[in-house]
């Protein structure tokens, strides 16, 4: 959540709202729970952290993101999106892609999370290093969000189909993994500088709130 309290309040209305809509009727309820559930883990974890550790506007705007992507996945099941069904046959794909974009948005946001963590609480410096070890912590992410679908198989068998979303690709589980690779890479890339700029700001208004060392 934003530290400022209109942000905070746009953002939890997002929420909110976004979850409301999600819950009513989705296609399958226990598809529901299982996509849904990482994002009010999310959710607790920003409330309980907010205070003694505020991230950047950036990264919660990316996460609340993430969450509304997992939310309209949790609604409709991930291969039954109805814009991405209508891509599929207007561009004659051979499957709904909305799992494609969701486990991108897998590596992109938890890239900027970790590097805000990363930069904040260890000795890593911006640079090559700590490119290479954000991208291995979303890799870690999306292997273990991997392991949990295997997990869901194994516990509640054919149930957990629409979980999974295979929709008949051998090549499911690689492919979901690489495309958060492709995510963080991405994220990095693209977002370093804003991220910087953002991260410098908070430290400023930290510093202010704390008021002069003794």
């Amino acid at each position: 959540m934003p530290k400022h309290p209109r942000a905070t309040a746009l953002w939890l209305l997002i929420f909110a709202a976004a979850l409301a809509w999600s819950a009513i009727q989705p296609l399958d309820r226990l598809t529901w729970l299982l996509e849904v559930l990482p994002a009010l883990i999310a959710f607790a974890v920003l409330a309980a952290t907010h205070a003694a550790f505020p991230l950047t506007p950036l990264a919660y705007w990316l996460i609340l993101a993430h969450a509304v992507i997992l939310m309209i996945g949790g609604h409709y099941t991930y291969a039954q999106v109805p814009l991405f069904n209508w891509l599929r046959d207007a561009l004659d794909l051979s499957r709904n892609h909305y799992d494609r974009l969701g486990h991108l948005a897998q590596g992109f946001v938890p890239a900027v999370v970790a590097r805000e963590i990363l930069l904040r609480r260890s000795p890593l410096m911006r640079g090559r290093w700590l490119f290479f070890i954000v991208v291995c912590i979303c890799l870690a992410i999306s292997a273990v969000y991997e392991f949990i679908e295997w997990w869901v198989a194994l516990a509640i068998g054919l149930d957990a189909e629409a979980f999974l979303g295979l929709q008949g690709d051998v090549w499911d589980t690689q492919t979901d993994m690489f495309l958060a690779m492709i995510g963080a890479i991405a994220a990095l890339l693209s977002l370093g500088r804003r991220h910087d700029r953002q991260l410098r700001q908070l430290d400023n208004e930290l510093q202010k709130t704390a008021g002069p060392s003794r």
